[in-house]
């Protein structure tokens, strides 16, 4: 089986060797992950399939430019500050984030509800923005830069119901190989996933004990995101659909409206 990076990314061929260590080296940055901050070479190699003396020198060069941080007692990297200061830089720069967050904090605000947005990255969903008011106290704890499943949880099958065809394959692709045995239930449950946003414009998931979770995509000029509203519930998913699915929707369209008023003329 290819590896995801080598399915999903928008790999070129023909890079320079130039643009290829680029390459490399984000590679190395993406291999960070929440319960992984500090990674020696060894375990950087096998992240991202890359040989260790590849590792070894694009580790030094990253330390020198700042974006990692060596620990010498542990014989590891972390991420360095730098990093962080990218993401802010990110969130503060996103149009559709200054658009969003203030209407998804009166929803969550007045609903008492979980209400998040998140984008693809490759096979997985990362959240931009994630306001939680949960109406019961549960352990799970969704911040900014949080990554998802996206076959799994109703934000990536929203995503799906809308990606371009090509790449949904690729990514449908990616989701057997890796969960091969429950792939039929899955599969339909994508599919359903899919009629559903084509139908009423949103899907519903519960992938985690208790929580409902509801979403519907979001497209703005080239770019597609996806919106959720969630609660921790034992209601059946019909029963929170029916109450909440018009809010996620209002709160799609009045997002649309947003950033059409700030396009240029």
């Amino acid at each position: 089986m290819e590896s995801v990076r080598t399915v999903i990314a928008h790999d070129k061929p023909g890079l320079s060797p130039a643009n290829r260590s680029l390459e490399r080296g984000i590679e190395l940055l993406r291999a960070f992950r929440q319960g992984s901050e500090l990674l020696g070479n060894g375990e950087l190699a096998e992240r991202t399939g890359l040989s260790k003396s590849t590792v070894s020198r694009l580790t030094q060069t990253l330390v020198g430019t700042g974006m990692l941080q060596l620990d010498t007692a542990r014989r590891a990297y972390r991420l360095a500050p730098a990093v962080l200061s990218l993401g802010h830089a990110m969130r503060s720069g996103s149009q559709v984030l200054a658009i969003a967050a203030p209407l998804m904090r009166v929803l969550a605000e007045g609903q008492r509800i979980n209400v998040g947005l998140a984008a693809p990255d490759r096979d997985e969903m990362v959240y931009l923005e994630s306001i939680r008011y949960n109406r019961r106290v549960i352990l799970r704890h969704v911040v900014s830069g949080q990554r998802i499943p996206m076959e799994l949880t109703s934000l990536g099958r929203a995503y799906l119901a809308v990606a371009p065809e090509p790449r949904r394959k690729r990514l449908l692709a990616v989701f057997r190989d890796r969960r091969r045995t429950g792939w039929p239930a899955l599969s339909r449950a994508i599919d359903e996933a899919h009629a559903a946003v084509q139908r009423d414009g949103f899907c519903a998931a519960s992938w985690q004990p208790e929580v409902v979770a509801l979403a519907a995509p979001l497209v703005l000029d080239d770019a597609a995101y996806a919106l959720n509203v969630s609660v921790s519930t034992a209601e059946p998913m019909a029963s929170v659909a029916a109450q909440l699915a018009p809010r996620l929707l209002q709160l799609v369209a009045d997002i649309r409206s947003g950033h059409a008023r700030r396009l240029p003329d």
